[in-house]
């Protein structure tokens, strides 16, 4: 999948608040990590398809981390202001356009950017979708503290920003969906990538954005592997999980051999 700005869940959750819930036994997840960028409808298709068997009972929490191919992709409040996208201008970025059903507006993911797709029992872990998406920041956060990299929030703008040429950046966005008390789509994290594509967009539909990465505030440069491992750890601490890790390739093949819906294994 992939994400800009803002939460959409697929229905409202009582108690929203941002109190952490008590769980000192932590939940069993399942981390599965890619280590090629790859496009954004196998990312999709994985991602239902974790959806459907958490739905239904029949499949653990899950988390895939990976990079996507050059893609921008359209929320549910994107304006026609938000993207002057036409031909040229992808054809010049080599991004595919995807328009998707989670909350917010216009984004882009492409490599050396660190996107990260929970499909989790919400009640397992948060209060509502309000208290998801903090603790999400949190893990921004932490994940930018590893590097000395000081994240906040800014009020009603869902991502994690830091201060840049005196003014904030935008370095990580969120958006979400929840259905069925399960969640899907995520968050993206700048880390070392090319920012250029985001010249073209309105990013998350904001207004004099300025959109920045890992390596141009530290000025060097970052290797997204990395990041990615820090990024799951600190996952699993803010949301007391346990990793179990499987390569794309072996979840692929489980579900190409016992439920016949993926089309084609994904590949490291």
């Amino acid at each position: 999948m992939s994400l800009a700005d803002g939460s959409h869940p697929g229905h409202d959750f009582p108690g929203q608040g941002s109190e952490h819930l008590s769980m000192p036994t932590p939940q069993a997840g399942t981390l599965v990590r890619f280590s090629q960028p790859i496009p954004y409808a196998e990312a999709w298709t994985l991602q239902k398809q974790l959806q459907e068997e958490r739905i239904a009972e029949r499949q653990g929490d899950a988390l895939l981390l990976l990079e996507h191919s050059p893609v921008y992709t359209l929320g549910r409040t994107t304006q026609p202001a938000h993207w002057g996208c036409g031909g040229e201008v992808l054809r010049r970025t080599g991004a595919s356009l995807q328009f998707v059903d989670r909350g917010g507006s216009i984004t882009y993911h492409g490599p050396g950017q660190v996107v990260g797709y929970p499909i989790l029992k919400l009640s397992y872990y948060c209060s509502g979708p309000k208290q998801y998406v903090r603790k999400l920041e949190e893990v921004l956060i932490h994940t930018l503290l590893r590097w000395g990299i000081e994240g906040y929030r800014l009020e009603k703008k869902p991502g994690v920003w830091v201060r840049w040429n005196h003014a904030d950046a935008k370095i990580a966005a969120i958006g979400v969906r929840i259905d069925h008390g399960v969640t899907i789509h995520g968050f993206a994290l700048n880390v070392d990538l090319d920012l250029s594509p985001f010249s073209h967009i309105m990013p998350c539909g904001l207004t004099q954005c300025h959109i920045t990465s890992m390596a141009e505030v530290r000025q060097s440069a970052l290797s997204p592997s990395v990041v990615a491992q820090q990024m799951a750890q600190e996952f699993a601490r803010i949301f007391n999980i346990q990793w179990t890790s499987l390569s794309p390739d072996i979840m692929g093949q489980e579900y190409h051999d016992h439920h016949h819906t993926l089309t084609s294994p994904l590949h490291t």
